[in-house]
């Protein structure tokens, strides 16, 4: 008669000579599930703490780089809680979503507009239909409006804060917050020394045409930044990323709308 009990199968495993295959190969498979299930428990138990940390930085920064605009640091520290404003926009019609609490709108990945490759210069394959930006009022007038932009880079995603003074046609300053490009090469566009560069450039020439661009050896031109020696592609991809974040698959009828002033729901 067949034995099942579970508990003389292990005696009689345990009793097998340290040399043996079986032996071998169960204590083997035995770690290593052991070893698989902790990493996946504290993966699992430690993913709410990690996310909650990433989002402490990203706000962390786009305070920084708030701060660091010329005119605002005090006004920030004075009223900062009355200041930064979240809204939600719907980017197929330009408009605020204010039916939309801020406070618990989470981005599906899943929905948004499906972009032609050619139109894809940020490499993101789908733009969200809903997305969050942040106003900065002075007195009841905008004075900064912050986006958050994404796109690829040479081996990552690149996430960032770009921020418009109120003529919404300045960079008053780009915020990197997320990369995983190449050390010491790529990761050169999250120095303050580059980002700097982007203060004070102009977004369209005249005609209205979006002009902002990364270029090799830029004479420092008011539409030009000047690319990374050895990370042209990394530093690339932050041009296009902030190009296509301010045209028409973008942010760019609600800017228009906002400059309008015709962004209500």
């Amino acid at each position: 008669m067949a034995d099942f009990n579970p508990l003389n199968w292990w005696r009689r495993f345990l009793a097998l000579p340290n040399d043996s295959r079986t032996k071998t190969f169960g204590v083997a498979f035995l770690v290593a599930t052991v070893s698989a299930v902790a990493v996946a428990v504290t993966a699992v138990s430690l993913k709410p703490l990690q996310t909650e940390n990433a989002e402490r930085q990203r706000q962390a920064q786009m305070q920084d780089m708030l701060a660091s605009v010329p005119g605002l640091a005090q006004m920030l520290q004075d009223t900062q809680a009355d200041t930064l404003e979240t809204h939600i926009v719907d980017l197929d019609r330009g408009v605020f979503a204010d039916d939309i609490d801020p406070a618990s709108f989470e981005p599906d990945p899943e929905r948004g507009f499906v972009l032609d490759q050619s139109d894809d210069i940020a490499g993101i394959g789908r733009r969200p239909d809903l997305t969050p930006v942040y106003v900065v009022n002075d007195g009841g007038d905008l004075s900064l409006l912050v986006l958050p932009v994404y796109g690829t880079g040479y081996q990552s995603t690149i996430r960032a804060y770009l921020a418009l003074e109120s003529d919404l046609n300045t960079i008053a300053a780009l915020s990197i917050y997320e990369q995983g490009e190449t050390p010491a090469l790529g990761t050169r566009i999250a120095e303050p020394a580059w980002q700097n560069q982007w203060s004070g450039k102009q977004i369209a020439d005249e005609t209205g045409a979006i002009a902002i661009n990364v270029v090799r050896d830029g004479s420092g031109g008011v539409h030009e930044v000047d690319g990374l020696s050895g990370a042209t592609r990394s530093s690339s991809g932050v041009g296009n990323m902030v190009r296509f974040w301010l045209g028409e698959n973008g942010f760019g009828p609600f800017l228009t709308n906002l400059r309008d002033g015709q962004t209500p729901q």
